[in-house]
């Protein structure tokens, strides 16, 4: 099969089982190019904290940005197409008969369970960065920092970032 199918199959297959979001489809995405060897780990991880520093779903600027790394501009468009076509189909045919189901019990029965298993693929996607990023004291100590004051304070994500990248610049 020809590359840019195999790309476009793969992240139409993240974009079809990507429930939750983009954060839990980063496990999705890992495993896909974990299976074709397409990128490093080292690769993959600088992608995803590129893709969530620029503007748009993570899921659509990761696809974005792996298809490129894997086969220029048209693996770009081929990666995009195939995360974002499952939801495009999905939100079309769900309006449509949302209203009809919305308060079906197999309904909110199925959400209900979506939701632990949302928490498990970010969890699974943050273990794994973890695992990758985290090898010394200078990583944990910036991402200890950060989740510190996500926690404790109201200080904006963005400005966490670049914060956050400001001391790596002086640490590194």
């Amino acid at each position: 099969m020809p590359l840019l199918m195999q790309l476009f199959l793969s992240f139409f297959k993240i974009g079809l089982f990507g429930f939750g979001g983009g954060y839990a489809m980063v496990s999705l995405i890992q495993d896909e190019l974990t299976f074709h060897g397409w990128l490093s780990m080292k690769t993959f991880v600088d992608i995803i904290a590129i893709a969530e520093m620029t503007p748009g779903p993570i899921a659509i600027n990761s696809g974005t940005f792996v298809g490129y790394k894997v086969l220029s501009f048209l693996g770009a468009i081929s990666a995009t197409v195939g995360v974002v076509a499952p939801s495009f189909i999905l939100v079309i045919t769900l309006a449509h008969f949302f209203e009809k189901v919305k308060e079906s019990p197999y309904v909110n029965a199925m959400l209900d369970f979506l939701r632990p298993a949302v928490i498990g693929l970010i969890l699974a996607a943050a273990i794994s960065f973890g695992e990758s990023s985290l090898v010394d004291w200078k990583g944990f100590l910036i991402a200890g920092g950060v989740f510190l004051a996500m926690l404790k304070t109201k200080i904006s994500p963005i400005l966490l970032i670049v914060i956050a990248g400001a001391v790596g610049i002086i640490l590194y």
